[in-house]
C-alpha cells in the first residue's frame, strides 16, 4: 500500500497524504486533483478502491490493427495529442496475429473503466468478421467512434475519408494521362472502404477483370499486381501505400519501369512516400482533421451530448509525384 501511495503521488506530483485522502474518499481535495489521482491509478495498473470504481477513468482506448503501416502511428499521434489537450490519456491497443484480439482489448478496456474508445482500421470495416464486441460497447453505452467506413448495422458515429472521391481522383488522373487499361489492387472483398472504391471504379467504366483483392501488405500488393501486370495494365490504383509499393516491386520484377511502362497510385500519403523511388503519387487522407474530429465526437459523447450515429466524410487530396506518367503511344 505504501509503495502504491508513493508511485501515485510521484506520478501526479502531490503528497502521499493527498493520495490517501482520495483513496479513502475524504474531503479537502479538489476535483482536478482527485481525477488526476484516479487516472494515475489506472495508468499504473492499480485497481481503484471499490467505492470509486463507478467513476470513469480519464482513459480512452485507441484500437489499431497494426503499427507497420505508417498511417496508423501517424493517426495515433494525432488522436493522442488531441485527447491530451482535452485532459484524457490514450491507451494504445494493437491487434496481433494469434495474440490479443479486438474483442480481448474491449474486455480489458471495459475492466479499466475507460471513458471511451476510438477504433481505426478495425473489424467493423469487414462485413464477414465477428462484431459481437461492438454490440457489447453499444449495450454498455460506452462512447465510441469508428474511423473509416463500417458495416451498416453498427450504430456508432464515424469519421471517414471519402472513398468515392478518392477513387474518382485516382482514375481520372490516370485517364488524363492517356491510360486505358487501368487496374485496381484492393483489400479483402468484405472490406467496406475497398468495396466503395470498387463500386466507384466500375461505375466509371472500369473493367472488373482488372481488379485484384489481397491482404493489406507489401507482399499482398506484390502478388496481386503481378497478376495485373500479366494482363497488360498500364496503370494501377491501390487501396493503400503499402499495396502501391508492392505493385512497384511487382512491375520491376517483371522487367517494367515505373512510371515509363506502368503508372502506380497509392492511398493514404503515409510517411516517407515522397522518399521512395520513384516518389509515390497517392491520394492523401486528411489524418489531422479526421483525428481531431474523432476526438471531438468522442468527447461530446463523454460529456453526455447527443451525437447522431452519422458518418462525417472528409475530402481526400491527390498528391502527384513521380510514379505516374503519360501512357505509351
Amino acid at each position: 500500500m505504501t509503495r502504491r501511495l508513493a508511485e501515485v503521488a510521484k506520478k501526479v506530483g502531490v503528497s502521499e497524504a493527498t493520495v490517501s485522502r482520495v483513496l479513502n474518499g475524504k474531503p479537502g481535495v479538489s476535483d482536478a486533483t482527485r481525477e488526476a489521482v484516479l487516472t494515475a491509478l489506472d495508468v499504473l495498473g492499480y485497481e481503484r478502491p471499490t467505492q470509486l470504481r463507478g467513476d470513469r477513468a480519464r482513459l480512452v482506448g485507441l484500437v489499431l490493427p497494426e503499427l507497420q503501416n505508417p498511417i496508423f502511428p501517424a493517426f495515433a499521434e494525432v488522436v493522442g495529442g488531441a485527447l491530451a489537450q482535452q485532459g484524457f490519456t490514450s491507451v494504445l491497443c494493437t491487434r496481433t496475429v494469434g495474440g490479443v484480439s479486438e474483442a480481448d482489448y474491449v474486455d480489458l478496456l471495459l475492466q479499466q473503466q475507460v471513458s471511451g474508445v476510438v477504433f481505426a482500421g478495425g473489424l467493423y470495416a469487414q462485413a464477414d468478421a465477428s462484431h459481437g464486441h461492438y454490440e457489447l460497447l453499444h449495450e454498455r453505452k460506452l462512447p465510441t467512434v469508428l474511423v473509416n467506413a463500417a458495416v451498416e448495422r453498427l450504430d456508432f458515429p464515424q469519421v471517414s475519408c471519402d472513398d468515392v472521391v478518392a477513387a474518382e481522383m485516382a482514375v481520372a488522373h490516370l485517364r488524363a494521362l492517356g491510360h486505358e487499361r487501368i487496374g485496381m489492387v484492393l483489400g479483402p472483398k468484405d472490406h467496406m472502404p475497398s468495396r466503395r472504391k470498387l463500386e466507384t471504379f466500375l461505375a466509371s467504366g472500369g473493367d472488373a477483370e482488372l481488379v485484384e483483392h489481397t491482404m493489406f501488405s507489401l507482399e499482398g500488393g506484390h502478388a496481386a499486381a503481378a497478376r495485373l501486370v500479366r494482363r497488360g495494365v498500364t496503370g494501377v490504383v491501390c487501396a493503400s501505400d503499402l499495396l502501391a509499393l508492392g505493385t512497384v516491386r511487382a512491375a520491376r520484377r517483371a522487367g517494367l519501369a515505373v512510371p515509363a511502362d506502368i503508372s502506380v497510385i497509392g492511398f493514404d500519403d503515409s510517411a516517407l512516400m515522397n522518399c521512395t523511388e520513384p516518389p509515390l503519387t497517392t491520394v492523401r487522407q486528411p489524418i489531422d482533421a479526421m483525428g481531431r474530429a474523432a476526438v471531438d465526437l468522442l468527447v461530446a459523447q463523454i460529456d453526455k451530448a447527443v451525437v447522431p450515429a452519422d458518418e462525417l466524410l472528409f475530402e481526400p487530396e491527390l498528391v502527384v509525384r513521380a510514379s505516374t506518367a503519360r501512357a505509351k503511344d
